[in-house]
């Protein structure tokens, strides 16, 4: 099936650059450059001087990595880069990196710093640290450390176990930070990044959700012309904004296909409906096909098992209703720029984290071509796209939801009984959190339903039924993730709503397991 598009369309001269070395935090680095309203990509170490002498960015930020560049095969940079003039900022390994290919030293086996710093400047001419205090907290994470600038490199600040925590040469426009300025940990560390992207590399501030509509709806028609164009809408946030963003372009042109499984939150597939086809204007195919889901699941408690019969069925159920669209030469799908990454990134060089297939693993044969508008964005873009599109709150701020829906968070066999009880306990947890205002403080919270059953007393009587696991985390972006530390009454009330409310469960648990060592979902 041919991609749309294998990588941005933005201009190179308005994009900063952040040279991915294997840091985990190279997506964090790129999003809070687009939060200073600058158009940010991620690219390979690999990339070359010639490349950027044939089109320069705007500017470079060498991320950080896991390993020292003294270690034999650590990721480098091709060193005739420093000699283009392209405003380059090294953060953490990068700033090593910088130091190390321009003549400076790299300490071996220091004592290292982790978590939180005191940097003091001691250069008060520094252009990348001018107007910021003269103390202030920093978050590090690094083992060797810079000893020695490189020359024509000044050290304009450092802390107790790093002699060299900020290198700058303004001549060369090559600055370098051992600390982490894009972790919240670093209170002026967007300061640090503005006053570089924006002040010393002159950055322009043009990408804006008015930008990004104007340019994606342009494209989008472009690509389309007057044909015909089907959306697999799942009801979840990437889905619907790129089916909006897509109506916006080319009106009816588009049809949705919203295959209902059976396995949706409660109340969703009515939600979703009435979002679409009566507050949206968008035409809309609404397949009921739970049973058919039910019943291909009977018996199956495999969780890989259960996930492929659920995006087989769904693919199937999908084609036959997209084969009465026969003049449709096109298929909307909400990839995201995470998802381009995570599948080996646009040059194809980056580690293959999971294959992409954003509607449950369409076959290699169709011939539908992919419409991706919402291929370079991050998720709090698409989340604030949605809402410039006049997507409700209910579906922008919907929480991540598993393509195999309810399917994957019934331990065991996957029956409409036990969907129930599911749904209405999961329904419960969402309310309460609403209401106790939490809502957009979690990356996601919901209920497990568990294949086991324990003893209870209710009333004067024994009971033996389901245990709930309550499951709520933070995260920025799911890579990694926190076990949210919910109210201890907050847990109460859901506890005895649960209990009290939902048939056939007298057990509620709380699972405080981050990721890693876990995962965000149970199966």
């Amino acid at each position: 099936m041919p991609a749309a598009r294998t990588s941005s369309d933005h201009p190179r001269g308005e994009t900063v650059l952040v040279v991915d070395f294997g840091a985990q935090y190279a997506q964090l680095i790129a999003r809070r450059i687009r939060e200073l309203d600058v158009y940010s990509e991620i690219v390979s170490h690999r990339i070359t001087a010639a490349d950027l002498a044939a089109d320069p960015p705007a500017a470079l930020v060498l991320s950080g990595g896991p390993k020292s560049v003294h270690v034999e095969g650590a990721p480098a940079l091709d060193p005739a880069i420093y000699d283009l003039g392209i405003p380059t900022l090294g953060i953490c390994y990068g700033a090593q990196l910088i130091a190390q290919q321009l003549g400076g030293t790299v300490g071996r086996g220091m004592r290292g710093e982790y978590g939180r710093a005191r940097l003091d400047v001691a250069d008060r001419s520094s252009t990348l640290l001018a107007d910021l205090p003269a103390t202030q907290d920093v978050w590090m994470s690094h083992f060797d450390a810079i000893v020695e600038a490189p020359p024509g490199f000044v050290a304009s600040a450092s802390t107790p176990d790093a002699p060299v925590a900020v290198l700058e040469s303004a001549d060369r426009r090559v600055w370098g930070v051992q600390f982490h300025p894009e972790v919240v940990h670093t209170p002026h560390g967007q300061d640090v990044l503005r006053r570089f992207v924006v002040d010393l590399a002159g950055a322009p501030t043009t990408w804006t959700m008015d930008s990004i509509i104007d340019q994606e709806i342009a494209k989008v028609r472009a690509q389309v012309g007057r044909q015909r164009v089907i959306c697999a809408l799942s009801g979840g946030v990437d889905s619907s904004v790129a089916a909006a963003l897509v109506h916006r372009a080319v009106g009816h042109q588009l049809t949705c296909i919203y295959v209902d499984t059976g396995l949706m939150r409660l109340g969703e597939s009515d939600q979703v409906v009435e979002t679409f086809r009566r507050n949206l204007g968008i035409e809309l195919i609404h397949v009921d096909a739970g049973q058919r889901f039910f019943d291909q699941l009977a018996g199956v408690t495999d969780p890989e098992g259960k996930r492929k019969i659920i995006g087989e069925q769904f693919v199937r159920i999908f084609e036959e209703h997209a084969g009465g669209l026969t003049e449709a030469r096109f298929l909307v799908q909400g990839t995201l720029y995470p998802d381009v990454i995570e599948s080996g990134g646009h040059d194809g060089t980056a580690a293959v984290i999971k294959s992409h297939h954003n509607v449950g693993g369409l076959p290699e044969d169709m011939t539908l071509e992919l419409v991706e508008p919402l291929r370079d964005l991050f998720k709090d873009e698409v989340r604030r796209l949605g809402h410039e599109l006049g997507l409700p709150d209910e579906i922008v701020w919907r929480q991540p939801f598993p393509g195999p829906g309810l399917g994957v968070r019934i331990i065991g066999e996957v029956t409409p009984e036990r969907v129930a009880i599911l749904q209405h306990a999961d329904a419960i947890v969402r309310a309460e959190i609403a209401a106790a205002g939490l809502e957009r403080q979690l990356w996601q919270a919901f209920a497990v339903l568990a294949d086991i059953r324990s003893v209870g007393v209710m009333g004067d009587e024994r009971t033996y039924a389901h245990p709930i696991i309550i499951r709520a985390v933070t995260s920025d972006d799911a890579m990694t993730a926190d076990w949210a530390r919910l109210p201890y009454d907050l847990l109460e009330t859901m506890s005895s709503r649960i209990i009290n409310e939902v048939a056939g469960v007298n057990r509620v648990a709380y699972d405080i397991t981050s990721k890693p060592p876990g995962t965000i979902e149970w199966e």
